[in-house]
């Protein structure tokens, strides 16, 4: 069993309140349910304009997870490109 961690921080620059960056990091998160990963905002929940995503996936095969975490990445730049300032995958086990 493969477990991998994808940590995405964002910067939000037109974000004037945290109510504007809860409607983008919803819009990322509703966008990320077709690809079967588990998704929380793991840092910086009191700034308006940055945050940190922790996307997981979970699989028999280290490839899939790699797949997986790589769709979901490319999936958070086309529907908010820009925002990604840094993309860093953590393998658990």
């Amino acid at each position: 069993m493969r477990i991998a961690v994808l940590h995405v921080e964002m910067h939000l620059p037109y974000s004037q309140s945290l109510k504007d960056k809860r409607m983008v990091l919803r819009r990322v998160k509703d966008r990320l349910q077709k690809f079967n990963v588990a998704v929380a905002e793991i840092a910086h929940q009191d700034l308006w304009q940055r945050a940190t995503l922790g996307i997981v996936a979970i699989s028999t095969n280290n490839d899939h997870v790699e797949q997986s975490l790589a769709a979901a990445a490319d999936e958070i730049d086309r529907v908010e490109p820009g925002l990604v300032t840094r993309t860093e995958i953590e393998f658990l086990r």
